[in-house]
């Protein structure tokens, strides 16, 4: 019979990292571990506040499905055990990373992927703060081809500019977390584009982004915290051009993978994200980022240490994980 174990853990971030809704210092993680006989698979997610999670409650929900999990519960009946969101996440991918370790057999094989997946570049995120430090930020990563810049409403526009003198060849995306309004998106839109701005995240809260429809973006959108699981497509069409997929919110891998394929069909554009966790999180998300247009895995970067072994990374360029890591 399968054994499960479930602890949380904390990694503190290199440096303090502030958005709209606040500032972290140290990433809270929840890791799972499903054992059979000799054989060991890992899983890792990210509770997020904002979407009512804690660690003691995430770790209670694992716990309270320990004894299904020990009897064998796979990867699709997951799916209708345990509601999406981090706690499923990180039972779901220490699943897969079980099953691959069982068989001999690499986690994209399992899930029917053409080819072993490559190497991903990766965003790098620069946390709110005023334009000065931003720009300061920027001039330290300017070597890195795509930056991220966490923004809040007011001021934003000074803050753009200040990263993009400050890093002149990057691509740059702009991640409101829901901070803005429909006048700032409007205002703001044109200027950004002027500025060579790829990508604007989430403007407005999700349940009030209908007015999406009705303002004219000259920088494409991406819809986060508005899009979850493939359910949510519909609502998205017409609002957004991109939909940014986490693991921690889909509920782990099973799902995110039939998200992309569903946001493609739909004529919807794929960006693959993370919470701030270590190379563990970060390893299942490296197959759905598989030919995804965005790929923003950069949460060993932000953090003091990563786990070892961890994923290689060199610049903002991601190895696939090794076995000894995950899948």
């Amino acid at each position: 019979m399968r054994r499960l174990t479930v602890r949380a853990e904390r990694w503190k971030l290199a440096r303090p990292f502030a958005i709209s809704r606040g500032t972290k210092t140290e990433a809270a993680v929840v890791v799972v571990e499903i054992a059979d006989g000799a054989v060991r698979g890992r899983g890792e997610s990210v509770p997020y506040p904002r979407y009512g999670e804690s660690v003691e409650d995430v770790i209670a929900e694992i716990e309270a499905a320990a004894g299904r999990i020990a009897e064998g519960l796979d990867r699709e009946a997951l799916l209708a055990a345990m509601p999406a969101g981090a706690a499923r996440n990180a039972v779901d991918a220490a699943l897969w990373d079980l099953e691959a370790k069982q068989t001999g057999r690499s986690v994209w094989e399992i899930a029917g992927l053409a080819a072993p997946p490559a190497t991903v570049t990766t965003a790098f995120t620069i946390g709110l703060d005023t334009p000065e430090a931003m720009g300061e930020a920027a001039r330290r990563e300017a070597h890195r081809p795509l930056l991220k810049l966490k923004v809040t409403g007011e001021g934003d526009l000074d803050r753009v500019r200040a990263v993009r003198a400050g890093a002149p060849g990057a691509r740059i995306i702009v991640d409101a977390n829901e901070g803005w309004t429909a006048d700032h998106l409007a205002d703001y839109g044109p200027a950004l584009a002027g500025l060579g701005v790829a990508l604007i995240e989430q403007p407005l809260p999700a349940g009030k982004d209908e007015a999406l429809r009705g303002i004219p973006h000259p920088v494409p959108l991406c819809a986060d915290e508005s899009c979850h699981l493939a359910a949510d497509l519909d609502a998205l069409v017409g609002k957004y051009e991109f939909v940014n997929v986490k693991l921690d919110k889909t509920g782990g891998l099973t799902e995110a993978l039939r998200l992309v394929a569903a946001a493609r069909a739909k004529g919807l554009r794929v960006m693959v994200g993370c919470m701030v966790g270590t190379s563990l999180a970060m390893a299942p998300a490296l197959l759905p980022a598989q030919g995804a247009e965005i790929v923003d895995l950069d949460g060993p970067l932000l953090l003091a240490a990563d786990r070892q072994p961890g994923l290689r990374i060199d610049g903002s360029l991601i190895y696939p994980p090794q076995p000894a890591l995950w899948g």
